[in-house]
């Protein structure tokens, strides 16, 4: 299991402090969580590198008891490549082996193109918004915002990938530049649409810091109000979470 937190470190490049350590791994496999390293399919060596890992571990709260899946990740060379939904599917089902049939994760709302993993490959939901999630960096007042959107997955359902659809909805969010306007948090419409960037991790800081905020203050308040995520609408290079009462 030590190949594992070399995946962390590629996938994230994380500090050592930050990497989850192979005990960890050794001892939930050991107590019912779900550990799972993905490798090539072309090279079955024992001494393969694996390409990216699933781990997740059972969650309990008043009385409920679910899967919560804590790390998904693929190295740089091998996103895109279909490896993050064959890990999700691999979790999934040994979940379901264990009796239990919800799943839930959190991700970056920045992250465009890990909605649309969770939203439109997998079918999942984000139910809830939780400001300042994690602290990264040694001062919480500096470092940038770790917001993160908790996903949720019924596991009975059937998995169907489905295309990006078009946007369709009142628009709560859309972009002015590289920059947010501001939310319009008043609307009561059975579906809108919050704009995000597509590739957030190539704007400006102060661009993705207003980013941050503005998905926070939209997401939030409409989560809150009980509409969830449901899916990723797409339009040319622009991307939209779809917001569902």
């Amino acid at each position: 299991m030590r190949p594992l937190e070399d995946v962390q470190v590629r996938a994230w490049g994380y500090p050592d402090r930050e990497v989850l350590p192979a005990t960890m791994f050794r001892i939930g496999a050991q107590t019912g969580a779900v550990v799972l390293a993905a490798y090539p399919a072309q090279d079955p060596a024992p001494s393969a590198l694996p390409l990216g890992l699933a781990y997740g571990f059972p969650a309990l709260r008043g009385g409920e008891v679910w899967h919560h899946s804590h790390l998904l990740a693929v190295v740089p060379e091998w996103r895109g490549s279909g490896a993050a939904v064959a890990l999700k599917l691999a979790q999934r089902e040994r979940v379901l082996a264990q009796g239990l049939t919800r799943m839930t994760w959190t991700f970056d709302p920045l992250i465009a193109r890990n909605a649309r993993l969770n939203l439109g490959k997998l079918g999942a939901h984000a139910v809830s918004y939780h400001p300042g999630w994690y602290a990264l960096g040694d001062d919480r007042a500096t470092a940038f915002p770790a917001d993160r959107l908790m996903a949720e997955w019924d596991l009975t359902r059937p998995v169907a990938e489905r295309p990006a659809p078009a946007p369709q909805g009142e628009w709560a969010l859309e972009a002015r530049g590289d920059f947010p306007s501001a939310p319009r948090l008043g609307l009561e419409g059975e579906k809108m649409l919050a704009e995000l960037p597509l590739w957030a991790e190539r704007l400006p800081d102060a661009a993705r810091l207003a980013w941050r905020h503005a998905l926070r203050e939209t997401l939030g308040g409409y989560l809150e109000r009980g509409y969830r995520v449901t899916d990723l609408a797409r339009e040319g290079e622009r991307a939209f979470y779809v917001l569902t009462r």
